[in-house]
């Protein structure tokens, strides 16, 4: 390469390298002329926002001044209803305080006013109390001259009654049972129920035993049958029929001492005699069994559905209704004076002071008698759980299961025959001829007699009702008595012929008690 090439190349690549140089620097240049331009284009923007914040803050300078403006006017009207709202709540204080008083003179004049109207009430109530008293007091005095009036009344009658004038009788006697028991008196009372009794004249009685009568049952679950046995051997079926009883022989055989019998469901009779028979009377036809197992047999009831429990005075035998005929018996070492039930259990007692409940023939609940003495009858109340024991002396002993009290009874002079429990009813027939009635609910516990024969009194029955009492003695009668108040009363007011006339009634009942005809009464309107 010559010295010109060289500097060409020199000198173009001077040009070259110059001409790089000032493209760089052109581009360097415009870059900077785009960025100033850039700079210029948001310097204006700049400025435009700046106007804008600028007017965006003059107009919010404007909104808050108006706002001071407001809040100031606001604040202002704030402390006027501030002011206005003291001076209410100040009002409002001084009316609550005068509320207050107001409530409190209120509830002052309310306690004067509620202590008024407690006194008031306490002094109608004592005037109240003070009213019924004497009502009260005055009912007691009414009741007990007027109780005491209708027992003058009664005895009055049993007086008329004896010296023969039953019509004035009669109207003493009703007019005894109205004024008792319109004024809750006891009706039962011996003068009264006595002449009730004789002026009814309900008391019949037949002869139809040739021995003493020993046992009376009713028939089936009737009251106008029953059967009776008696010591000369003989059963007997007797049937009321108005005033009449037709009786019929049922058997007879006078070396049989009957003592007791038992009448199945099935009607069946079972009849035992002292000397050791059972006779059975099965659809009328009568087989006569031998006892010899049981020493002097003296009382049959049941034992279970099947088995009879015959009673001897030193002995038990269990008698099977299916098979007919004697399945057990056993021997005692001690006598037997009385027999009857319990709980619905056999009972019998024994010499020796003790009681025995039948639970089987081998099985005796022993206890101790709660009485002294031999017991020749005995009863018993589930209602009341009381117990009646009756002994050979003629006295009655009355025993509470609650509370194991005893009371002595006296109003018989021999042998209790039997005894009977219906509530608080007390029946007892005595050897001595009486037949008593005792009301065990009194304080004091007196004898009221029903009836006396003239002979002992063996046995007695009440009916299913328990408005008649039938009974048997010792010379073979056989008696029907009414134990019914009501009855009595419908039969003493049904034979009454006319009123008291007004002499008769100012001098017996008084003229202070206002006269009231007897005729136009029923026996509702007249009492219980």
């Amino acid at each position: 390469m010559n010295k010109r090439g060289i500097i060409i190349a020199v000198v173009g690549t001077a040009l070259a390298a110059t001409s790089a140089t000032a493209l760089i620097g052109w581009h360097a240049e415009h870059r900077e002329v785009l960025a100033l331009r850039g700079q210029m284009t948001e310097l204006r923007l700049e400025q435009k926002r700046s106007s804008v914040v600028r007017s965006v803050s003059r107009q919010m300078e404007e909104i808050a001044y108006q706002q001071r403006l407001i809040s100031d006017e606001q604040r202002e009207e704030a402390i006027q209803q501030k002011r206005t709202a003291d001076e209410m709540r100040q009002r409002s204080e001084e009316e609550r305080q005068k509320a207050l008083i107001a409530q409190e003179n209120a509830v002052a004049s309310e306690q004067q006013a509620q202590e008024a109207r407690q006194q008031a009430e306490q002094e109608r109530q004592m005037a109240e109390h003070q009213r019924i008293q004497a009502e009260f007091s005055k009912r007691v005095a009414d009741t007990l001259s007027y109780v005491a009036l209708g027992r003058s009344l009664g005895s009055l009658s049993v007086t008329q009654s004896q010296l023969g004038n039953p019509e004035l009788a009669e109207l003493l006697a009703y007019a005894s049972y109205l004024f008792t028991s319109r004024y809750q008196g006891d009706v039962y009372y011996p003068a009264v129920f006595q002449s009730l009794m004789m002026s009814s004249q309900s008391l019949r009685s037949w002869s139809r035993h040739n021995g003493s009568v020993m046992a009376l049952r009713y028939w089936s679950d009737t009251d106008d049958r029953i059967l009776t046995v008696s010591s000369y051997g003989e059963i007997m079926i007797h049937q009321k029929k108005n005033d009449q009883l037709d009786s019929k022989t049922l058997f007879s055989n006078k070396n049989f001492d009957f003592r007791d019998l038992f009448i199945d469901d099935d009607q069946t009779v079972f009849a035992i005699c002292r000397e050791g028979h059972l006779v059975i009377i099965d659809k009328g036809v009568a087989t006569v069994k031998d006892l010899a197992m049981v020493p002097h047999p003296m009382a049959i009831t049941n034992l279970g559905d099947d088995d009879l429990l015959i009673i001897g005075e030193h002995g038990l035998a269990l008698y099977n209704k299916r098979q007919k005929m004697i399945t057990a018996s056993r021997e005692l070492d001690f006598r037997i004076t009385c027999a009857k039930r319990y709980n619905n259990e056999p009972v019998f007692f024994d010499d020796q002071g003790r009681q025995h409940v039948v639970k089987s023939i081998n099985e005796l609940q022993t206890t101790t008698n709660p009485v002294k003495g031999r017991v020749t009858a005995f009863a018993s109340s589930k209602n009341t759980k009381m117990r009646a024991y009756g002994m050979i002396d003629g006295t009655i002993y009355l025993y509470n299961e609650k509370n194991k009290a005893i009371t002595k009874l006296e109003g018989h002079l021999s042998r209790i025959s039997n005894l009977k429990l219906n509530g608080y009813r007390l029946f007892s027939s005595s050897y001595d001829g009486c037949m008593n009635l005792w009301n065990t609910a009194s304080q004091k516990v007196e004898p009221m007699t029903l009836l006396s024969a003239g002979s002992w009194i063996t046995c007695f029955n009440l009916n299913y009702s328990k408005e008649f009492l039938w009974l048997g003695d010792q010379m073979g009668n056989v008696t029907e008595a009414p134990m019914s108040i009501p009855v009595m009363v419908d039969i003493v007011h049904g034979k009454l012929k006319r009123d008291f006339t007004r002499d008769e009634w100012n001098y017996y009942i008084g003229s202070k008690v206002p006269y009231e005809s007897f005729l136009k009464k029923t026996r509702k309107e007249g009492g219980k």
